[in-house]
This record gives C-alpha cells, sequence and structure tokens, in this order.
C-alpha cells in the first residue's frame, strides 16, 4: 500500500507539475500576444506618422515649386518690360518732336502706333506712375538726380519736374521716376 500512496504521490505530483507548466505557457502566451499587439499598434503609428510626413513634405514641394514658377515668369516680364522702356522714351521724345513740325499725318499714324504698344503693354502688367509738380518728394519711390532752389516756398522739399517717367510692373516699381526737387 505505501508503493501505491507513493505512486499516487507521485502521479499527483507529476499532474501539479503539468498544471504549473501549462499555466507558465500560458501566461508567457498571454504576455506575448500582448506585447505583439502593441508592437503592432506602435508600427501602425509610426507608419501613419511616416506617411503624414511625408504628405506633408509632398504638398510643400508643390507650392515651392509652384510659386518659383510664378517669380520666373515675373522675373522673365520685368527684364522685357525694363528693357522695353527706352523705347516708351524715344516714343515721348519723338511725338513731341512731331508735333513741333505740325505734320498731322504723322502725328496721328504715330500715336496710333504709341497707343497700341502702350495699351499692350499695360495688359502685360505695366503702368505708369504719375508724379506731378507739387507732389510731396519721397526718397522711397522718387529718385532725385538734382536739387534747385524752388520758386515759391511751398515748393521746398516737393517735385518741380520730372525728367524720367516710372513704371511700375504690377506692385513692384522697376524704375524709379526721376524728378527735381526744390530747395
Amino acid at each position: 500500500m505505501s508503493e501505491n500512496k507513493e505512486s499516487k504521490n507521485t502521479e499527483d505530483n507529476f499532474e501539479k507539475f503539468d498544471k504549473e507548466q501549462e499555466n507558465v505557457t500560458q501566461k508567457f502566451e498571454k504576455e506575448h500576444s500582448t506585447k505583439q499587439e502593441s508592437t503592432n499598434e506602435e508600427l501602425l503609428i509610426q507608419e501613419k506618422d511616416r506617411f503624414l510626413r511625408l504628405f506633408a513634405e509632398f504638398e510643400n514641394y508643390k507650392k515651392r515649386t509652384s510659386k518659383e514658377r510664378l517669380d520666373l515668369f515675373k522675373t522673365a516680364n520685368r527684364e522685357l518690360m525694363t528693357v522695353l522702356l527706352p523705347v516708351l522714351d524715344d516714343f515721348d521724345r519723338g511725338l513731341t518732336e512731331i508735333k513741333k513740325e505740325n505734320d498731322k499725318e504723322l502725328l496721328r499714324g504715330m500715336l496710333l502706333i504709341n497707343d497700341k504698344f502702350r495699351k499692350i503693354l499695360e495688359q502685360k502688367g505695366l503702368s505708369l506712375m504719375k508724379v506731378k509738380q507739387g507732389d510731396l518728394f519721397d526718397a522711397e519711390i522718387h529718385q532725385a538726380i538734382t536739387q534747385i532752389t524752388a520758386p515759391k516756398k511751398k515748393l521746398v522739399g516737393k517735385v518741380l519736374e520730372t525728367v524720367e517717367q516710372g513704371y511700375m510692373l504690377g506692385d513692384v516699381i522697376i524704375r524709379y521716376p526721376k524728378v527735381v526737387v526744390g530747395k
């Protein structure tokens, strides 16, 4: 009987050992699966973050290239307009001389060409800066080429004469008006 008891104890011990081992295995599997799930969630969060950053970077790239393209067109227009400004000045001088000659047909033809040329340039964004005698001199928008004694006290520090017209392309001054200022 003693052997029988020992054998039963041994069997009970084995069963306890098996149950403990099974519990340990279950705990390990539970912990491992939880870690794997959290690892998967972390990976998903990291990938979402990476995707959002790439998307934002691409959007910034599109905006930057679009702005650069617009700037390129503006710069190209600016260079062309700057080169054409002396032609406008020559037209003005030519019209002044034709008016002195009193040749009505020639004057009419030159005025038609001048008007057409100016309208085309205005359509492209070029505009004349209006400066009149008596305007307050502003160093931000005028270029003083000389100062002379003002004929009247109220003209001190004001524009007396415009020597060369100024022009703007859009909101940017591409040539400042050259003026004579009273002192």
